[in-house]
C-alpha cells in the first residue's frame, strides 16, 4: 500500500509540475513534455548524441562496484539503456522514469526484451519512491532539459540510499556556441538553452547533500550537410526551443535564412559542425539525514537499567 500511495501521490501533483508557470525559470516544463511526445516515434532514428553520451557513461560506470536491487533510468526516453542497464546490474529491477507518456509507452512496446523493467511517468522533481529506497539512479542527457538541476538534485539524495550511485551525462556551456551565435546575429531573441559550468553541477551536487562528485568533460563534434538536416534531427529528437522567453510565434523566413547563412558561414560554407561538450560525473548517496538541530543514537548503545 505504500508504494501504491506513493505513485498516487506522483500521479496527482504531475500535472501541476508539468503545467506550473514560474517566473524565475528558463523552460516551459509543458512544452518540453509536449516536443518529447511527439518526438517519441522518430528518436531512436536520430539519437546519436544520446547513443554516444550513452555509451560513454556505461563505460564509466562499468568497473563500480556495488550491490544493486533498484536501478533508476532517470530521463529514459525510449528506454534504450534500460537493457545495458540490466545486463550491467544482473538481477537489479530497472524502472524507466520519463516525463513523456509518448516516450514511455515506445518502452512498453518492446516489453518482450525489456524483461523486468517498468516504465512510469514522473518528473525528476518529484520521484515516485519512497526514502533511501534506490540503489543506483542513472541519468543520460536529462539535465540539459532540467529548468533548475538543484531540486532534482535534492529529490535524487532523498530518494537515493546511502552509498548509492547517482551516474549523469550532461551539456557544457560550450555546447552549440555556433548555433547560438548564428541566432546572435539574426535577432536578440532566445532561442539555444545555456548549459551551467561542471563546476556549477559539483557545488550543486555537495549542496543537495550527495557525496564525493566526479566529473570530467569530453568533446563530440556533429556535422550536418545542411541547416536543414540540422533542424531535422533537432525536431526528431525533441531538442527544440522550449525556452520561456522565446517568441510565441514564428520566427519568419528573413531572420532564420540571416540565422542558417551566419551558420554555414562559421564553417567557411561547406558543412555545418557543431561542437558539444559532455560533461560525465558520479556521486554517492549520504543515506538519511539528521533533521537539523537533532542527533541520532544506535539503540544497542543504551546500557540496560538494572532494578
Amino acid at each position: 500500500m505504500r508504494r501504491k500511495a506513493w505513485y498516487r501521490v506522483a500521479a496527482a501533483r504531475l500535472t501541476l509540475v508539468m503545467n506550473a508557470t514560474d517566473d524565475n525559470s528558463t523552460l516551459r516544463v509543458g512544452d518540453v513534455r509536449r516536443r518529447f511526445d511527439r518526438a517519441a516515434a522518430s528518436f531512436d532514428d536520430t539519437d546519436f548524441v544520446h547513443r554516444v553520451s550513452r555509451d560513454g557513461l556505461l563505460a564509466r560506470i562499468h568497473p563500480m562496484s556495488i550491490d544493486v536491487k533498484t536501478v533508476i533510468d532517470l530521463g529514459s526516453a525510449t528506454g534504450a539503456a534500460v537493457r545495458p542497464l540490466e545486463k550491467r546490474f544482473r538481477g537489479a529491477r530497472v524502472i524507466a522514469i520519463d516525463l513523456s507518456g509518448q516516450m514511455l509507452a515506445a518502452i512498453r512496446r518492446k516489453r518482450s526484451w525489456l524483461s523486468k523493467a517498468a516504465a512510469v511517468q514522473a518528473d525528476a522533481r518529484l520521484l515516485p519512491f519512497a526514502d533511501a529506497s534506490v540503489d543506483v539512479v542513472f541519468s543520460n542527457l536529462l539535465l540539459p532539459w532540467i529548468d533548475k538541476p538543484a531540486a532534482v538534485f535534492g529529490e535524487i539524495n532523498r530518494v537515493l540510499r546511502k552509498d548509492g550511485l547517482f551516474a549523469f551525462a550532461t551539456l557544457g556551456p560550450d555546447s552549440l556556441l555556433a548555433l547560438r551565435h548564428a541566432w546572435r546575429s539574426a535577432d536578440d531573441g532566445a532561442h539555444v538553452n545555456r548549459f551551467p559550468d561542471m563546476h556549477d553541477v559539483g557545488d550543486a551536487l555537495v549542496s543537495a547533500g550527495l557525496r564525493d562528485p566526479v566529473l570530467d568533460v569530453d568533446r563530440l563534434s556533429v556535422t550536418y550537410e545542411s541547416s536543414d538536416a540540422l533542424f531535422r534531427d533537432l525536431t526528431a529528437t525533441g531538442a527544440r526551443n522550449s525556452l520561456q522567453q522565446r517568441e510565441r510565434g514564428l520566427v519568419g523566413r528573413q531572420r532564420f535564412a540571416k540565422m542558417t547563412e551566419a551558420l554555414i558561414a562559421d564553417t567557411d560554407g561547406v558543412e555545418i559542425a557543431l561542437e558539444l561538450e559532455l560533461v560525465y560525473g558520479h556521486c554517492w548517496g549520504r543515506g538519511p539525514q539528521d533533521p537539523a538541530g537533532g542527533f541520532a543514537v544506535d539503540p544497542s548503545n543504551i546500557p540496560l537499567r538494572r532494578r
